[in-house]
């Protein structure tokens, strides 16, 4: 019985890897001089030195959404790029298709959803891998983004400081609002109507799931700590880039922006929206100072972005004042929470 449960604690929960468990995986990884940003908990690409430039690489897989994951695919890699301040440039993707259901068409219909997002973002499909395979039951789309980035413009996660002023840009759980809808459409439909289910399903593109023109925006100041929240939320990135720059944050609650159809759907299945997933924020830290200047360039620009923290010394902690004034700990969530969906 003992043998057995332990053998039951040693199965990982689905999600991303607790940071603790990863930061020991990460020794496996490469280091050398001409890496200048490498594998580490928070940070969202790698970062190469190429002598005159920099690259930027990343990867990252969908595994939540089963619709629209081509569009998704060539989003979520290219914000990876853009929140460490680079312009994405050449997508690939190895795309595994489940055996017994997919047609022809299905792929053809996921190669022209890649290609008018990579288009649209100014991206080039440059390669990557396709098969059927029993090893899946859903479409899988693990894309890999390359992009540059001039030295001076390069943001890491783990560059936040003391006294820095905490920045969300846009609103929490936008993509976790749209998986939500589409993947429980007919239960969101018998609780709210057609016309919200497809209101909510539509945030995949308004306010859409990209972040690179937000990110672009930024390098007008002198942004200390950029991140891009996909799983585990925007407490899950507020908490990231803390753990990269070894220090605290105190966070109000009612600064973070929750829209009303995100609001009724994370209600009606249990979910916490500061722990779903959240590509198409971004959170930035910089000087408190300047902070209003930030708010204002992206005002005009029509993006909504709000100060809804502070950095503080890492014996502070992570704290979360709630409406009342009251001081509690920020939500760690170990999964996301779009995760209840599929129990």
């Amino acid at each position: 019985m003992i043998q057995e449960n332990m053998m039951a604690a040693e199965i990982l929960p689905a999600g991303k890897l607790r940071p603790e468990a990863l930061e020991r995986l990460l020794g496996y990884t490469s280091q050398a001089p001409d890496v200048v940003v490498g594998p580490a908990v928070g940070e969202d690409a790698a970062v190469i030195d190429q002598g005159d430039r920099y690259l930027v690489v990343t990867t990252d897989p969908i595994t939540f959404a089963t619709e629209h994951c081509g569009w998704y695919s060539v989003c979520v890699n290219a914000n990876d790029i853009a929140a460490c301040g680079g312009t994405p440039r050449y997508y690939s993707a190895a795309i595994i298709l489940p055996e017994g259901q997919t047609r022809i068409e299905d792929v053809e219909a996921l190669f022209a959803e890649i290609q008018d997002a990579c288009r649209q973002m100014d991206v080039l499909w440059v390669g990557g891998h396709t098969e059927v395979s029993p090893a899946v039951n859903s479409v899988l789309v693990a894309g890999q983004m390359i992009g540059e980035v001039a030295p001076e413009h390069l943001c890491r996660s783990s560059d936040a400081k003391a006294g820095d002023a905490l920045v969300l840009i846009k609103v929490a759980a936008i993509e976790a609002t749209a998986i939500i809808a589409t993947e429980k459409a007919e239960e969101v439909g018998a609780v709210h109507g057609a016309e919200m289910t497809k209101r909510s399903q539509d945030f995949l593109f308004a306010p859409g799931i990209s972040v690179v023109r937000e990110a672009t925006l930024a390098r007008n100041f002198t942004v200390h700590a950029m991140h891009d929240p996909t799983e585990g939320g925007v407490a899950t990135g507020i908490r990231e880039i803390c753990m990269a720059s070894n220090c605290g944050a105190v966070v109000e609650a009612t600064a973070i922006t929750v829209l009303p159809e995100t609001e009724a759907l994370c209600q009606q299945f249990g979910l916490n929206p500061l722990g779903a997933i959240s590509s198409g924020a971004l959170l930035l830290t910089l000087p408190a100072e300047v902070a209003s200047d930030l708010i204002r360039e992206y005002d005009k620009a029509g993006i909504q972005a709000r100060v809804i923290g502070e950095i503080v010394p890492p014996e502070v902690g992570l704290q979360l004042q709630e409406a009342e004034g009251d001081m509690r700990s920020l939500p760690e969530f170990a999964v996301d929470e779009i995760t209840k969906l599929y129990k």
